[in-house]
C-alpha cells in the first residue's frame, strides 16, 4: 500500500524546515531539541493558566485544566499506534464499554442530578424540565452535526476510508462530538463543585483513551506515518479544552445558564454514548464481555463520584 499523505501537512512541513530558526533548531542535540518540544507548550500553558488563576477567575483557571488534562487523554490511548497496526475488535469492544459505562454513570450523576438541584434552586419545581429540555437540545445538536458530517455513511455502505476527504470527515465529526465533553467539564467547574468537576474530567478523560485508539489505528492502517496518527489521535481530542473554557466563563459569568449547560453537555453525551458506543460494542455480534465492561465502568465511575464528592 502506498503512503496516504496529507499534502497541506506536508507543504507547511517543507516550508518550516527550509526556515533560518527552524534549520538552527535541528542543529541542536536531541534530547535538547526534545526538552524544548516538551517544554515550551508546558512552561506557555502554566504561565497563561497561572495568570488566569491569579488575575481573572481561579475557577476558570481550574476548569481549562481539568479540559485540558482531559483531551490529552486522547493522544495518550492513540501510543499504542506507534507498536502495533491494529488491536483486536474484543480488546477495543472491551475498551469501549468500559468508556461507556464511565460515561454513562458521569451523565447521570455529575450532570444530571446537580443540573435538576440547580435548575430547582434558580426555578423552584422547574429544575427536571428544564434539564430535560436541555438534554433533547444536546441529542439533537449532534443529530445536526452527523447531518452536516455524516462520516457514518461510509461504514453503513462497507466503504473503507481510502480517501482523505473521508479520513478528515470522520476525524472531523470526531472532533465536534468532543466539544461538548469539553464544555461538560468546564460547566461542571463552573458550579463552583471542584469535587464534582473533577469526577467529571477523570470520566472523560478515561472515556478519551479507547478513543484516541480508534482514530489512530485506522490512520496507521491506511499508511500514515506512526508518529502522525498520534498526533492527530492528540489533536482530536484538543478541542475540549476550547468547549471546557468557554463552558466554564459562561456559567460563572452568567450562573442561569449553569442547568442549562448542564443538561446540554448530558444530552449530548447520552446521545454518542447510545448512538455511538454502545452499538459499536455489539456490531459484530452480541458481546456479552463489552456488556460486563459498561456495567464496570459504570460502577467504577458511581464509586470514584461518590469518593469525590
Amino acid at each position: 500500500m502506498n503512503p496516504v499523505t496529507f499534502e497541506p501537512f506536508d507543504r507547511l512541513s517543507q516550508i518550516l524546515k527550509t526556515h533560518p530558526r527552524m534549520q538552527a533548531f535541528h542543529a541542536l542535540p536531541e534530547l535538547t531539541r526534545q526538552l524544548i518540544v516538551v517544554g515550551a507548550p508546558i512552561l506557555t500553558l502554566t504561565l497563561l493558566l497561572g495568570m488566569v488563576y491569579y488575575f481573572v477567575n481561579p475557577t476558570v483557571a481550574m476548569g481549562s485544566l481539568a479540559s485540558i488534562l482531559a483531551g490529552l487523554a486522547t493522544g495518550l490511548g492513540a501510543l499504542p499506534a506507534l507498536l502495533y497496526r491494529e488491536v483486536s475488535r474484543k480488546t477495543l469492544n472491551t475498551l469501549l464499554g468500559g468508556a461507556a459505562g464511565v460515561m454513562l454513570a458521569a451523565t447521570a450523576f455529575s450532570l444530571i442530578v446537580p443540573g435538576i438541584q440547580y435548575g430547582n434552586q434558580l426555578w423552584p419545581k422547574l429544575g427536571v424540565y428544564i434539564v430535560a429540555i436541555g438534554i433533547m437540545t444536546g441529542a439533537v445538536f449532534l443529530v445536526m452535526v452527523d447531518r452536516w458530517l455524516p462520516y457514518e455513511r461510509y461504514l453503513e455502505n462497507g466503504e473503507s476510508f481510502s480517501s482523505l476527504k473521508k479520513v478528515w470527515l470522520f476525524i472531523a465529526a470526531i472532533v465536534l462530538h468532543n466539544f461538548p465533553e469539553g464544555m461538560a467539564v468546564g460547566v461542571s467547574f463552573g458550579s463552583g463543585d471542584w469535587h464534582n468537576g473533577t469526577a467529571l474530567a477523570i470520566a472523560i478523560g478515561l472515556q478519551n483513551i479507547p478513543e484516541g485508539l480508534a482514530v489512530a489505528m485506522p490512520l496507521v492502517a491506511l499508511g500514515y506515518p506512526r508518529k502522525q496518527a498520534v498526533l492527530i489521535g492528540l489533536l482530536s481530542g484538543l478541542v475540549e479544552p476550547i468547549g471546557g473554557f468557554l463552558g466554564v466563563v459562561a456559567v460563572t459569568w452568567f450562573l442561569p445558564l449553569l442547568p442549562v449547560g448542564m443538561a446540554f453537555a448530558a444530552g449530548a453525551m447520552l446521545f454518542v454514548i447510545s448512538d455511538d458506543i454502545i452499538p459499536e460494542t455489539q456490531a459484530h455480534g452480541k458481546s456479552r464481555l463489552a456488556t460486563f465492561a459498561i456495567m464496570t465502568g459504570f460502577i467504577i465511575m458511581m464509586i470514584l463520584d461518590n469518593l469525590l464528592t
